[in-house]
């Protein structure tokens, strides 16, 4: 298995698409007697049929009725593109409250789930941080996505989170990979202070942290790396974009993502040889 699991959100976009597209066609209907019957333009049509536009829920009712479709199915397939753009929720939309407020959110998932699993590709995961690791973090989302500068109490809650590392009824299962560990966030003793800090909760009798090795062989049939994403038991997968957050629930979906990491899991190195690896990546930072 070589490649990333896909976002749900456009293949759904792409079913919904398809099956307008059949009914155009069961219906005898080119795309421009269709335009014609909704008075719209035909390049919307063919944007529709192509999954390049989103068509609202007046849409969707116009293109049954055009091709004579059943009045149910209209709300069947609205509901199936609602559905696909609330898996797909931009960062700005969801910190626009403040970034406390998707920390209490982050807390709430956490205390329901047993057992996490976590993948890493470019960050030392949130509930790993260090006050200093995670504002530097936080702070360059302020500046660059503009939002609320609430850093303080987002960081108070974070650490909060950190707490179920401690707590009997809950396991954490995490894969970094080796380069994580050479980006400097924060300044270097801030960083070397989280790399002391990792090896610290590595130790915890709920934690298992591994490393994946830079030159690992990364052969055909082993995983590449992919994505950062966060694995709740098995009932959801959380995936962290540039300019969004994925929320999958799909069962096929989320089965995907468990077998993506059990093979970045077999990749990583673990206890001395995984502590052996962040010490020297301490080491290497720059007094």
């Amino acid at each position: 298995m070589a490649r990333s699991p896909h976002s749900g959100t456009q293949e759904v976009r792409e079913r919904v698409a398809a099956r307008l597209l059949a009914l155009r066609t069961r219906a005898g209907l080119s795309g421009v007697e269709l335009a014609g019957r909704c008075a719209w333009s035909p390049s919307k049509v063919s944007r529709i049929e192509r999954a390049l536009t989103v068509p609202s829920l007046a849409d969707i009712q116009a293109w049954c009725v055009a091709t004579s479709a059943d009045p149910a199915l209209a709300e069947e397939l609205a509901g199936a593109t609602a559905e696909a753009n609330i898996l797909y929720r931009e960062w700005r939309e969801r910190q626009r409250h403040g970034l406390h407020v998707f920390q209490d959110e982050a807390m709430t998932v956490a205390e329901r789930t047993r057992v996490q699993r976590v993948y890493c590709a470019n960050l030392i995961p949130g509930f790993f941080q260090t006050a200093a690791y995670t504002s530097a973090v936080l702070r360059t989302w302020v500046r660059v996505e503009g939002i609320p500068d609430d850093v303080d109490a987002a960081v108070a809650r974070r650490a909060d989170r950190a707490r179920l590392l401690r707590s009997p009824e809950h396991r954490f299962v995490v894969v970094i990979e080796q380069a994580v560990l050479s980006f400097v966030i924060g300044g270097p003793a801030a960083m070397r202070d989280q790399l002391t800090h990792l090896i610290a909760v590595s130790r915890l009798p709920a934690v298992r942290v591994g490393i994946i090795p830079a030159g690992v062989d990364r052969s055909p049939h082993s995983m590449l790396p992919l994505e950062s994403f966060y694995l709740f038991d098995s009932r959801a997968v959380m995936v962290e974009l540039v300019t969004a957050q994925l929320d999958i629930t799909a069962r096929h979906e989320v089965a995907l993502y468990e077998r993506c990491f059990a093979e970045l899991e077999s990749l990583a190195v673990y206890g001395r040889d995984a502590r052996d690896l962040i010490a020297g990546a301490r080491a290497s930072i720059p007094t």
